[in-house]
């Protein structure tokens, strides 16, 4: 194609169709944020905004969860990028971004390039704050998860989840931008559980 922007503008077209309908928090919405997010993050901390915006775009194109557990964004994303002319450098950069930022292969995983490390932080930036509360909720009821519940040691919960992955993201965070934002979204994710479980119980600390 004739100019990164245009490829850039197509790769969201086709992301835009191919998640239509899909929900549980990983819808379009949430690619344009962490496409939003990591061209952000790329003026505070450099990297090629062209790969950047690229692995945003297609981080989830082929996402575990919505394939039989089998992750297939890697694949995907050097379909469409081949399909569109990119350089074969640029498409193997990207390729092994999507591959390789996911939390659960976080011990296999890699070692991320910068323009990794940047997606990588946008889109763990997006399971934080405000939007990583409502897409915890929305996989829930996606998934038939309750969000609490008082006998939940063998139960998967969405409360839960908060402290399995979600309160340990910005310790992981690559760049010192994204820790910053990290650590706004985790203490309103801190408040938001202590007044929920205030009001669940009927009782408060401060009364």
């Amino acid at each position: 194609m004739s100019s990164q922007q245009a490829v850039v503008d197509h790769v969201a077209t086709i992301v835009c169709s191919r998640l239509e309908g899909q929900g549980a928090g990983h819808g379009f919405d949430h690619i344009q944020r962490v496409w939003n997010t990591a061209r952000v993050l790329q003026k505070k901390v450099g990297g090629d905004s062209f790969v950047i915006e690229l692995a945003a775009l297609l981080h989830d194109i082929g996402d575990a969860k919505f394939h039989d557990g089998e992750e297939r964004s890697k694949e995907f994303s050097t379909e469409i990028l081949q399909t569109l002319g990119v350089a074969v450098d640029v498409i193997q950069h990207v390729g092994m971004i999507v591959d390789n930022i996911s939390f659960r292969k976080r011990q296999s995983a890699e070692p991320l390039s910068i323009e990794g490390q940047i997606v990588q932080d946008a889109d763990r930036l997006d399971a934080l704050g405000a939007i990583g509360i409502v897409r915890t909720i929305e996989f829930g009821v996606a998934f038939n998860q309750p969000f609490y519940s008082d006998d939940a040691e063998d139960k998967k919960t969405g409360i839960g989840h908060f402290y399995e992955k979600l309160f340990k993201l910005r310790d992981l965070m690559n760049t010192d931008a994204g820790r910053e934002l990290a650590k706004v979204r985790e203490e309103f994710m801190h408040a938001f559980v202590a007044q929920f479980k205030e009001e669940w119980t009927g009782t408060s600390e401060k009364q």
